[in-house]
């Protein structure tokens, strides 16, 4: 009978409280919204969801125990301390992030190992890497290149550089092609104006 009695005492639950608080990351200060928090003393199955400011209140009793979890952060419990002086309690409770390092997962195309087996029966078995360099530099290959592809940097650059260069040498052409004193044909003029002078002068 005693055993019986201090065991339903020990069963009955505490005082009824409103217990409130703020859940924020432990390192940042950064406020953890959407944190589920469960009763474990009561019943796991209900459980309570914070704001997205990371905000809770709901009603507990003296000693019981809750938990507070979240996706990418550890698992953080509170117990509702007993004989409190008001009908509520509030706690501000700070949560670690956790790195969980997942094993590699390869994902494939197909759906089920049959329809693999019937796409690598149906595959297309392509050339060896001789042949497909031969391809590629082709003449038919490299001329449709050359329609398709846009010039580069360095060959745009190549190129004004190379119309720059002509451009200036047919001026330095012209220009010196200009200059009687290097026209040929301007000293043969000159000097065949001098020797009618100078018969000229022997005929008077």
């Amino acid at each position: 009978m005693i055993f019986l009695a201090s065991a339903a005492i020990a069963q009955t639950p505490g005082k009824l409280v409103q217990f409130s608080g703020v859940i924020i990351h432990r390192d940042s200060n950064v406020v953890v919204p959407y944190v589920t928090i469960t009763n474990e003393t009561v019943d796991k199955l209900s459980a309570y969801v914070a704001n997205y400011k990371g905000y809770f209140s709901f009603v507990a009793h003296e000693g019981d125990t809750l938990s507070f979890t979240a996706v990418g952060f550890g698992k953080q419990s509170v117990i509702i301390p007993k004989n409190l002086p008001d009908d509520k309690y509030t706690v501000m409770v700070r949560m670690r992030q956790e790195v969980i390092s997942l094993p590699m997962v390869r994902v494939y195309p197909w759906a089920s190992e049959d329809e693999f087996k019937k796409e690598f029966l149906t595959m297309k078995i392509a050339d060896d890497d001789l042949a497909i360099a031969k391809k590629n530099v082709s003449n038919s290959s490299i001329v449709s290149l050359a329609r398709t592809l846009p010039r580069d940097g360095q060959e745009i650059q190549s190129m004004n550089f190379r119309n720059s260069h002509m451009s200036l040498m047919n001026r330095n052409i012209n220009q010196r092609m200009a200059n009687p004193l290097l026209n040929p044909f301007a000293w043969g003029a000159f000097i065949q104006q001098i020797m009618r002078g100078n018969k000229q002068q022997e005929s008077n």
